[in-house]
């Protein structure tokens, strides 16, 4: 665990600042930077934070480029739960960044391959500053399930039932849960200069020990981080508690 620092921070409210002083004060020393950025709960507190500090006029999202980890299949842009809507509710449309800077996958039209061919080509153009990622309780990040290869690029993946599962919170039922969804690769996140892991909650608190532990398999795509010259993971005592004596 050579490259990774670990914060344990007290709660979600804590974990947010934590984040914020790490992505603030990289966009206050450069302006242009690109983020990749994650949906879900563990970023919102974050993107709260990055909002009031421009409101404040601490930090400027006009020369941001931004590229996001995923969009589910089958719902349109325009839904609710879509990772597009989630991200102009909770960021976007918030702060002064230009439309043409965000980039997310589009799950939209009927060659979804070709989605997934046209994204790859832009992350292959683009240098990722810095990577957000939570992590699954069965430990995908993006939507990299288990099993799936170190060396994936931007593909269409089928979710698993786990996580479909753990993301019916925001649906009114698991039948509309969709069951596909396009993801930046384990590959592409990788080449991100700098990545930050937020985890949350009870839920987390066996990926956050298997993470932990060292062990690298396909079986657990969050290992890889162990790889990454850089990353940040912070998380809350309560994703902490099978691992507390240590940490």
């Amino acid at each position: 665990m050579a490259n990774m620092k670990i914060i344990k921070v007290k709660d979600f409210e804590e974990l947010s600042m934590e984040a914020t002083k790490i992505v603030g004060g990289l966009l206050k020393e450069k302006p242009q930077a690109t983020l990749g950025l994650a949906t879900g709960i563990s970023p919102v507190g974050l993107y709260k934070n990055l909002v009031k500090m421009y409101q404040n006029k601490e930090i400027s999202f006009k020369d941001v480029k931004t590229y996001n980890l995923d969009e589910y299949c089958e719902l349109p842009k325009s839904h609710p739960e879509s990772y597009y809507s989630f991200m102009y509710r909770n960021l976007f449309s918030h702060v002064d960044i230009k439309d043409e800077n965000v980039h997310i996958p589009s799950s939209e039209g009927s060659d979804l391959q070709k989605n997934c061919d046209d994204y790859n080509n832009l992350l292959h153009k683009a240098e990722i500053d810095l990577q957000i990622l939570g992590i699954g309780g069965n430990g995908h990040i993006g939507f990299n399930e288990p099993g799936t290869p170190f060396n994936q690029e931007t593909f269409v993946v089928k979710l698993t039932d786990r996580t479909r599962n753990d993301n019916k919170v925001f649906f009114n039922s698991l039948d509309e849960v969709p069951q596909y969804a396009i993801t930046m690769g384990i590959d592409n996140i990788m080449k991100a200069k700098k990545i930050v892991m937020l985890i949350a909650g009870k839920s987390k608190a066996q990926a956050v020990k298997r993470l932990l532990s060292g062990e690298i398999t396909t079986d657990f795509p969050a290992s890889i981080l162990h790889k990454h010259p850089d990353v940040v993971v912070i998380f809350d005592e309560e994703a902490a508690e099978l691992v507390n004596d240590k940490y």
